[in-house]
């Protein structure tokens, strides 16, 4: 039996004119303690105006080579309500630390069926996508932009070092009696 809490995508935008980025996950009951969590462990030091978390379950991710190496991958597309779909990709491999980039939203039907138009449209930049994500817009948690301040400005009165200038604290010799 799995012990663990469900997984949550988070994506951290560093500035309000540049994109959401995935820059890694977290382990939460639910999605506002996702929410706390991610601020706790990526926006510690480096800058932040939003966050956010996604269950690692609603991420639709599919790689180039998968796509190519299955023509039929997206199935058949069932009549159904349409929805907005976030499209994320990963173009390079140069940063380790972003996975992928939100780079626009498609109405589809389907997660598959997202995709689909997202690489049908051109919009995208398809031939440089190693990966694609794609994410229903209602799975979102958001950060607040009211709570910006609250959540993301670092404490300017707590001075930070290294971890090099404290230096070594060696194991405390016995004295003889």
């Amino acid at each position: 039996m799995d012990t663990q809490w469900p997984r949550y995508e988070v994506f951290k935008q560093d500035a309000a004119h540049k994109p959401h980025e995935a820059v890694g996950s977290v382990h939460a009951p639910d999605a506002a303690m996702a929410l706390l969590q991610a601020r706790d462990v990526f926006v510690r030091r480096p800058s932040a105006v939003s966050l956010w978390v996604v269950p690692a379950t609603a991420v639709f991710a599919r790689t180039a080579q998968e796509i190519a190496a299955d023509p039929a991958w997206s199935g058949p597309i069932m009549e159904s309500d349409a929805q907005t779909y976030l499209v994320f990709t990963k173009t390079s491999q140069r940063r380790s630390m972003t996975y992928v980039r939100y780079v626009g939203d498609v109405t589809a039907v389907t997660p598959a069926h997202a995709l689909q138009q997202a690489i049908a449209s051109g919009r995208f930049d398809q031939g440089n996508v190693f990966v694609w994500w794609i994410v229903p817009y209602s799975a979102i948690t958001r950060s607040d932009p009211a709570d910006i301040d609250s959540l993301f400005t670092p404490a300017q009165d707590k001075t930070y070092r290294q971890q090099s200038s404290y230096g070594f604290v060696g194991p405390t010799r016995r004295s003889k009696r």
